[in-house]
């Protein structure tokens, strides 16, 4: 189950889908787009099928051509990103998934569960850096409308190249898109500093409800339905918020709880030590060293103080 594999199985599709984790994030959308125009470009029908798909990423290259749903119902190929299991993609599209001939994924997280017939699995940075390197070895050409994908999601998966982990890979790469005439401050603004009203809005208050534990050490807040209603949030609006309590001098631990159709969403974000993945694995989820994330049916109180609790176990 090598590179050179898939690259036979990519040479034999005709049809290929191309999916993510529910909810994507820039290193997701990135991934997806990047990763279609590069096959588009070898001749191959690609389809990057998403829901919910954050506003703040139309100026990618191909963003229009994101759908909700295919007509296709089996595809030759599908391919999965930065995705540490089946489970995490959006419930109605992981038909497109199983019915697919053949199965692969690329991802990045520490924890994957190897899902496909074929998985190219590392703990870099961003699951971008693993497609630029992936397709350098099968000596594929990325193009300036692909490049731009993948930068965006190598720039906000480490936080504008402010996370550990961050490897001289991952400047290359950023080097290699200013060479091919990216406007990578342009990018790094859309990606990361550019936000609606409505996210503006959310801002304010889940820093409004902001509480302090262990001396500061931790912070945790808070959004609601009703919030999201109120201040009529577009998808997406919502990211971020967890960073702005990681930012804050002496927190080593940020929380932030949302609450979701069903039960609430749980986001945690570490500075320099405490591993939030193995304390997001306990609630049945995962992701990375420093930032990391579960579904949970309890109450805000509830999770509250169980997060709290298991947190500051780790605490130094």
């Amino acid at each position: 189950m090598t590179l050179d594999d898939i690259l036979v199985e990519i040479k034999k599709a005709d049809n290929i889908c191309i999916l993510a984790h529910e909810n994507p994030d820039g290193d997701a959308i990135g991934s997806s787009l990047g990763l279609a125009h590069v096959l588009r470009e070898t001749g191959k029908n690609v389809e990057v099928l998403m829901r919910k798909v954050p506003q703040n990423f139309t100026f990618l290259p191909g963003f229009e051509t994101i759908k909700e749903e295919s007509e296709i119902e089996k595809f030759d190929l599908t391919i999965v990103v930065d995705c540490s299991e089946i489970s995490r993609v959006c419930p109605d599209l992981i038909k497109y998934f199983e019915n697919a001939s053949v199965k692969v994924e690329f991802d990045h997280h520490l924890h994957n569960k190897m899902f496909a017939d074929y998985n190219i699995v590392n703990h870099s940075p961003a699951c971008c850096q693993i497609l630029v390197a992936s397709l350098d070895y099968l000596d594929i050409p990325i193009s300036k409308d692909a490049m731009t994908c993948f930068l965006t999601g190598i720039i906000t998966d480490t936080g504008g190249f402010k996370n550990s982990g961050i490897s001289v890979e991952t400047f290359e790469i950023a080097g290699r898109a200013l060479n091919q005439g990216i406007n990578l401050p342009n990018v790094y603004k859309s990606s990361m500093l550019t936000i609606s009203r409505g996210k503006f809005e959310i801002q304010k208050v889940a820093m409004s409800r902001m509480e302090f534990f262990a001396d500061g050490k931790i912070s945790y807040t808070y959004i609601t339905k009703e919030d999201e209603r109120t201040l009529n949030l577009k998808d997406g609006d919502h990211e971020g918020i967890v960073e702005i309590g990681r930012n804050i001098e002496n927190v080593e631990v940020s929380i932030l709880l949302r609450e979701q159709e069903k039960g609430l969403k749980i986001s945690l974000r570490s500075n320099e030590y405490v591993n939030v993945a193995e304390i997001c694995m306990i609630f049945g989820g995962g992701g990375h060293i420093r930032a990391a994330g579960a579904n949970t049916s309890m109450s805000f109180e509830e999770a509250k103080r169980a997060l709290i609790r298991e947190i500051e176990k780790r605490l130094k």
